[in-house]
């Protein structure tokens, strides 16, 4: 669910970089009073990175991996503030075990002012993922966590989730003052991060992909987070905008958002893990305004989602209720939308839950009055095997959800009306022609509902894998 960092080694072998990227990190440190207005190229001589890259220099430092080495990052690893992570296409950054269940293994945090320049490309796609490359298995390795100066509504600047005490860099995020919505952390496109996830304690986790009050200025697309020991990816504050992301056999939530996320997703595809599901429900979506429910505190969470897909499980599934690996685990809801969270949720197609969209008000608001004039739902195909559209909470209200919506109860068939090519199957091959509507009559193609429309274009193509 929530934080934590990352560290580089040695750096050596100093070359100058193009003009181009020496004026760009000349005008990143001219924003920086102690750091001087000229930038060097540093590929560390060891593959093994660990400490807080760039670290005391008086220069914006540029650390570059290119894709002949394996790199491999012991422990959390940190950019510093100001400097830049040049990540090639085709790099494959390998996550280190951890030494105990106390020490989070390898992972990478970008902090606030840092940039990550991770461009890859559908051919040639950048890899996170787990050291143990002959039996990599979920939580080998920590995640990689965003952190950047736009606004969260958390009082003060604060250390992101899942990160110990006392971090060698500095871990806080966002904040309600003194922020830009615009920050920009840099560039995540073409990029797989596999198996990642680190539970600090219960409730203070490392996600796949964390992003901590990251702003509009980033760009963020074609990213897929694969079997996560927490969340796919969470949103703490920030209004980065994503688009083409795949969220892939999460132990926990999907798409999670929390502290005043004010950004848009668009296109994205969201799939069950079958064969688990966490202690504290595994959900598709999870929105929170903040963990108490406080609808007076501002920017208030409000994620924008368009097209996306989530895909649940099969009936007998859904209704487990003592999942691995905690013993405990239950598949929960396909959104739940709670502690006073606004939403604007469109064009999207969802099943394969006992329950569809659920409105908490068991913290916060009641959520049907928080419901009506602030948030959205519209033309969604919303499925379930039980309830499509609900309510939770002490103050049970009635109001129409699915208005404007497409709500499908089926007991025993998810698939029936919706008409996709095969939801529940994970094809042989990365290719996502599974959630593809099964023809132009289907009615998620009629209604321009889901990720994918039929005969449209796969943007999953040749960079993800299932």
């Amino acid at each position: 669910m929530k934080r934590k960092p990352l560290i580089f080694a040695a750096l050596a072998t100093v070359a100058v970089i193009s003009a181009a990227l020496v004026s760009s990190c000349k005008k990143d440190a001219s924003a920086v009073g102690d750091r001087a207005l000229s930038a060097t190229q540093v590929v560390p001589t060891n593959s093994t990175l660990s400490g807080v890259l760039g670290s005391g220099h008086n220069v914006v430092d540029t650390i570059h991996l290119t894709s002949s080495v394996a790199w491999h990052l012991s422990g959390l690893v940190y950019v510093d503030s100001a400097d830049v992570l040049i990540v090639d296409p085709g790099t494959f950054v390998y996550g280190d075990l951890s030494t105990s269940s106390s020490v989070p293994g390898g992972g990478l945090v970008i902090v606030r002012g840092a940039k990550i320049l991770a461009q890859g490309t559908a051919n040639a796609p950048i890899v996170f993922t787990s050291a143990n490359t002959s039996a990599p298995a979920s939580g080998d390795w920590s995640g990689v966590v965003i952190l950047g100066n736009a606004p969260s509504n958390s009082n003060g600047r604060v250390q992101v989730e899942g990160i110990p005490t006392n971090p060698p860099a500095n871990a806080t995020f966002g904040g309600n003052t003194g922020t830009v919505a615009t920050d920009n952390s840099g560039i995540l496109q073409y990029v797989r991060i596999e198996y990642g996830g680190y539970e600090l304690s219960t409730d203070n986790e490392i996600n796949g992909l964390t992003l901590g009050g990251v702003g509009s200025g980033t760009t963020i697309d074609h990213i897929e987070i694969y079997k996560s020991k927490d969340d796919a990816i969470e949103f703490f504050g920030g209004t980065v905008n994503v688009s083409y992301i795949v969220a892939v056999d999460a132990l926990d939530d999907m798409f999670d958002f929390d502290n005043g996320y004010s950004g848009t997703i668009n296109y994205a595809l969201g799939l069950s893990d079958t064969t688990r599901a966490d202690k504290s429900q595994s959900n598709g979506i999870e929105s929170d305004n903040n963990a108490t429910g406080d609808s007076t505190a501002t920017p208030v969470t409000r994620p924008t989602i368009n097209h996306m897909t989530i895909v649940g499980v099969t009936p007998t599934r859904a209704s487990v209720t003592n999942s691995q690996p905690s013993g405990t685990g239950k598949y929960g809801r396909l959104a739940h939308l709670r502690r006073s969270s606004r939403f604007a949720i469109s064009n999207s197609l969802f099943l394969g839950f006992n329950t569809g969209f659920s409105l908490d008000g068991q913290l916060g608001n009641t959520p049907c009055a928080y419901f009506r004039g602030l948030s959205t739902l519209t033309n969604n195909i919303v499925h379930a095997y039980a309830t499509p559209f609900g309510v939770e909470g002490t103050s049970p209200c009635s109001v129409t959800l699915s208005s404007g919506n497409l709500a499908i109860t089926n007991a025993s068939n998810a698939n029936a009306a919706i008409q996709l090519v095969a939801p529940f199957a994970r094809p042989t091959t990365a290719t996502a022609a599974n959630w593809f509507p099964v023809s132009a009559a289907s009615i998620a193609n009629t209604r321009g509902a889901g990720a994918f429309s039929f005969g449209g274009t796969d943007w999953t193509a040749g960079w993800s894998k299932y």
